[in-house]
């Protein structure tokens, strides 16, 4: 079936033509351009801003002109992630979709639901002609999943909006009304190289899920860095350890599937014999969540150089020593993470180390202190910090006019209570409310599973409920 012939059809004519067009984080040239056209087809006033945000304006339907107005955002930018074994290029090539049962869902690569599902919802009501309004600014944000640098590039003065509905979220009953901030912490080190002096051994972990690493951090997924990590621990326990290449994980903003170790050792038999015994126990721990985990250690080749073992225990140990996951659950709101890390990648090459995190959390003061314990690790070992990249959570208001108005529409719709949430998320609300205090604020949007991994899907019954759910609250909003 095409994707076109499912309900609501514009909605899904308006995400394959998004589909349609490459979208990468920091490389959203094409995207930008694609939507720009769509509001100067329409014959809607169409701005770029000077660092690449796109808006869109649409006056009032006929006798809503004395509503408050609204601004729909959501950005353009997708997390591109594919299987190993999946030949794609994110910068050239369109999305490649299928339905399978109720999903929507890609071949072998993201979906980019995330946040398309959001843009073709906005595009869906800017092409409208039959559906009331407020006056409508869209706003199509880039650099979302690798910076928020097209939310914090946002000037003061460009919205006139009084409410601003997010659709990025990813569960079809909940209100969204706050999400936590992120920091970029990354460690690098430069060390000699040199031939190596033992037998080649080569470690790969493949076949976890993966994830968002936010939303779905306090689930327990495996880490493919930490994994590594650990392996290469044991591994000290018996014998020096020189290592030669590391290549693990992806995004920041992605829980790490797969990852490659690379190292040299005195007795390859010996320490493939004793790492197997963890790779056991690792395999039975991780059986009930990570059903598809595969731990491969086995002789190898390389020519590439290796740093000594003293470097290389050094880093190690960094790896063995790095928080990741949960690292405080809030106190305030139940079941809410309220700070965690994801060490999202390791690179080492030719002597050049590089390891990725996002820190997250709703509290600043968390925030910084988990940033400042994987600072401390890191320094510890010699190697150097950067912080970068900060941006500030959303504060909650629960009691806000709109959250009231959704509640109840919700309610009288779909005859039970929707769950008025924070999520442990980096949402743009946070830092757009930075320049625009006054604005009312909420998220929500259809059910998506697996984003950020190539397992992610978004639900057709749910995108039909999140559609006319959008409309009744476009229809219902309150007068100035």
């Amino acid at each position: 079936m095409e994707l076109s012939n499912i309900e609501p059809q514009i909605i899904w004519k308006n995400f394959s033509r998004l589909n349609a067009v490459p979208r990468p984080s920091k490389k959203e040239e094409k995207v930008i351009a694609f939507i720009k056209g769509f509001g100067e087809n329409l014959g809607l006033e169409t701005t770029v801003d000077e660092v690449g945000n796109v808006i869109i304006k649409k006056p009032a339907t006929a006798g809503m002109e004395n509503r408050k107005s609204i601004v729909l955002q959501s950005h353009l930018d997708m997390v591109c992630q594919k299987n190993n074994d999946v030949n794609f290029d994110f910068e050239t090539e369109g999305i490649k979709m299928e339905i399978d049962g109720d999903w929507v869902k890609a071949k072998g690569t993201t979906l980019g639901a995330d946040n398309g599902l959001g843009v073709a919802t906005i595009m869906s009501i800017l092409e409208s002609s039959d559906i009331p309004h407020p006056a409508l600014e869209a706003l199509f944000t880039i650099d979302e999943e690798t910076g928020m640098t097209g939310a914090l590039g946002l000037k003061p003065g460009q919205l006139t909006g009084q409410i601003l509905l997010n659709l990025d979220t990813e569960e079809d009953d909940e209100i969204d009304i706050g999400c936590a901030g992120g920091v970029d912490v990354t460690i690098t080190q430069t060390y000699a190289a040199e031939a190596s002096k033992g037998q080649i051994v080569r470690l790969e972990v493949k076949g976890l899920q993966g994830g968002h690493s936010g939303m779905d951090i306090h689930k327990g997924f495996g880490n493919a860095n930490i994994i590594l990590g650990r392996l290469l621990y044991t591994g000290l326990e018996n014998q020096n350890i020189e290592l030669i290449s590391i290549d693990s994980g992806g995004l920041r903003n992605a829980i790490p599937r797969e990852g490659v170790a690379v190292i040299s050792v005195r007795n390859a038999q010996e320490f493939i014999e004793n790492v197997t015994v963890l790779k056991k126990e690792i395999l039975e721990e991780f059986a009930a969540v990570e059903p598809g985990i595969q731990i491969n250690i086995e002789n190898s080749t390389s020519s590439d150089k290796a740093i000594s073992e003293a470097d290389s225990k050094k880093v190690i140990l960094t790896l063995k020593a790095l928080h990741n996951g949960v690292y405080r659950m809030s106190p305030d709101v139940a079941d809410l993470v309220e700070a965690s890390n994801n060490v999202a990648r390791v690179e080492l090459k030719g002597g050049e180390l590089k390891i990725l995190n996002l820190t997250r959390s709703s509290v600043d003061s968390s925030k910084y202190s988990v940033a400042e314990q994987l600072k401390s690790v890191a320094e510890l070992a010699g190697m150097n910090v950067e912080f970068s990249g900060s941006y500030p959570g959303w504060k909650p208001k629960p009691g806000s006019e709109i959250v009231q108005l959704m509640e109840k529409l919700y309610i009288e719709k779909f005859t039970e209570k929707p769950h008025v949430v924070a999520c442990h998320a980096g949402l743009e609300c946070g830092i757009i409310g930075a320049n625009y205090p006054e604005m009312e604020m909420v998220s929500f949007g259809p059910t998506i599973r697996g984003a950020h991994s190539p397992d992610e899907r978004a639900n057709i019954p749910s995108t039909q409920k999140f559609w006319s759910f959008l409309k009744d609250i476009l229809a219902n909003i309150p007068q100035k």
